[in-house]
């Protein structure tokens, strides 16, 4: 999938966990809605971080280029490490390491940690980061038109408010985990289901995706995970601009009724 696709299903897909998450008894106050649907557009961007060519390597200029560059030299070298007999030779890292559970678990696991153990700081940059890369994928067109810097300020002023909203009584900081020193601990979430999300719009192209990995299927460690072939399209293709994304919208808006309590 195309950057856009992927921040739109990722912005619906917690959109849909909080409607989950207000039938189960565990209603989101708006502001965790709101940040953790922007966070989750933005982390559906980020396993792309193998490709240089991608989004997430324009979003924060020769920094950004240079750790796509290093991600796609330590994927590859994991991928030759760990490939088996059935696992076909390549000649770069896209679609690899950052594009599995594994990978998703780890990196959402971290943000959490970060968040709790960081402190104020830690938490607006991890929003800064994301807020960028939302913008970039949700409003792509005017991104691509605009300069970095205005982005990244907009990202940054989105970023603090949204950390002064959350750290009012009742907005969300400690929503989920509820006990004293686990204020934003949820903040990973919102990263992994982007991640996941991420690689199942990408294992429904003719590709496929390695998700399981490290689990061997057959004779492959890094099996392409997808439908059956005749049920793939190719990344930017008519299925992925005029039904899937238009679909992520309508799922997105049903899933905020629902988080909000309206349906």
């Amino acid at each position: 999938m195309m950057g856009p696709a992927h921040s739109l299903s990722g912005a619906a897909a917690w959109l849909g966990v909080g409607a989950a998450a207000a039938g189960a008894g565990y209603p989101m106050p708006w502001p965790v809605l709101v940040c953790g649907a922007l966070i989750c557009a933005g982390a559906a961007l980020a396993p792309d971080l193998d490709h240089k060519s991608a989004t997430i390597s324009r979003s924060f200029g020769p920094l950004s280029r240079m750790v796509c560059d290093v991600v796609d030299k330590l994927s590859h070298a994991v991928y030759k490490a760990t490939k088996m007999r059935g696992d076909s030779n390549r000649s770069g890292g896209h679609r690899t390491l950052t594009h599995t559970w594994l990978w998703a678990a780890l990196v959402g696991g971290g943000m959490s940690l970060l968040a709790v153990e960081g402190g104020r700081w830690a938490v607006l940059g991890i929003l800064f980061v994301h807020m960028v890369l939302a913008i970039e994928g949700l409003l792509w067109r005017a991104a691509r038109v605009s300069s970095d810097i205005l982005v990244w300020l907009l990202g940054a002023t989105m970023a603090w408010i949204l950390v002064g909203i959350l750290d009012e009584p009742g907005n969300g900081a400690g929503w989920l985990f509820t006990d004293p020193g686990q204020e934003y601990l949820w903040l990973g979430l919102p990263i992994v289901l982007g991640a996941l999300v991420h690689d199942i719009g990408d294992a429904l192209t003719v590709s496929g995706c390695p998700i399981l990995w490290p689990i061997p299927i057959g004779r492959k460690r890094w099996f392409p995970v997808g439908p059956p072939q005749a049920m793939r399209f190719r990344a930017g293709s008519w299925i992925e601009l005029k039904i899937l994304m238009p679909a992520f919208m309508l799922l997105g808006g049903i899933g905020a009724l629902g988080a909000l309590g309206y349906v």
